[in-house]
């Protein structure tokens, strides 16, 4: 019989090869916003442009919280849901290789430039509705 190990022991993490696909089942919600930029940073390096993020189907939260972070990542040069078996369980997402020099970020919209293009009917709803 083997000794207990230690509770104040940790495991040493486990090294595995850069394959470009990423299934997010295993991990918690707010582990997904540093592994997803972190995995994104290791593909490029890898020189891995097209990547695959599992993230399942359930209520649609966990995609919702990807195509968020991709949207805001400046290495990704596009993703869609995959049209594949998994249906929108999946994201294929395209990143610049690292020899390409990444496009500026630009500034996030203030509210009132937001305002000024959304439509007609949105912006009598925030004039009727909305205090300032």
């Amino acid at each position: 019989m083997a000794p207990n190990p230690s509770p104040n022991i940790k495991a040493a993490p486990v090294l595995t090869a850069i394959d470009g696909i990423l299934d997010l089942h295993a991990f918690r919600p707010k582990e997904v916003p540093d592994l997803i930029r972190e995995y994104l940073r290791s593909c490029r390096a890898a020189h891995v442009t097209e990547i695959r993020i599992i993230h399942g189907k359930g209520k649609g939260i966990l995609r919702e919280t990807v195509h968020t972070l991709l949207r805001r990542e400046p290495m990704v040069r596009n993703f869609r849901l995959a049209n594949d078996r998994s249906g929108w369980g999946a994201t294929l997402v395209d990143i610049y290789p690292p020899g390409v020099p990444l496009p500026p970020r630009s500034a996030p919209a203030s509210k009132a430039q937001m305002l000024e293009s959304a439509p007609g009917w949105y912006r009598l709803l925030q004039r009727i509705f909305v205090k300032r």
